[in-house]
């Protein structure tokens, strides 16, 4: 049983990954963990989605805390909140690799998929045994 205390922080956690509990909401954290800053019209093109779709899956992602959003005239860009979330997808896919090992027509297309680069805030970061540049 929780504590009056801990649920909340239970909640926050189950949070998180209902951010991330689609499968265009991990693409489009893929593509922010790259750059510091990416606009609207270059994860438009990225995914694929029309604008309407890819809106409301960032509506979902800033909700939960994971992204934030830069106006500048009339581009909107954004951003990671927290450059962990970087952290948090690169050890999701080396999981994924573990649980697949024995499946080999997914292991095999899982090697097509782009690479997820240390975000650009981060310098060196060791994160579990894996240094980040």
């Amino acid at each position: 049983m929780f504590s009056s205390q801990q649920l909340p922080l239970y909640e926050r956690k189950a949070n998180l990954f209902k951010g991330l509990a689609h499968p265009y909401r991990i693409r489009i954290l893929e593509i922010l963990s790259t750059e510091s800053q990416v606009p609207v019209s270059a994860m438009i093109q990225e995914t694929g989605l029309e604008s309407s779709h890819l809106s409301q899956h960032l509506a979902v992602l800033r909700k939960y805390g994971l992204v934030t959003s830069e106006r500048n005239a009339n581009a909107v860009s954004y951003s990671l909140t927290h450059p962990q979330v970087a952290d948090l997808l690169r050890t999701a896919r080396a999981l994924l690799n573990q649980m697949l090992a024995h499946s080999s027509d997914q292991l095999t297309s899982i090697s097509t998929l782009p690479d997820i680069e240390a975000h650009p805030e981060q310098n060196g970061t060791q994160v579990s045994g894996v240094t980040t540049a």
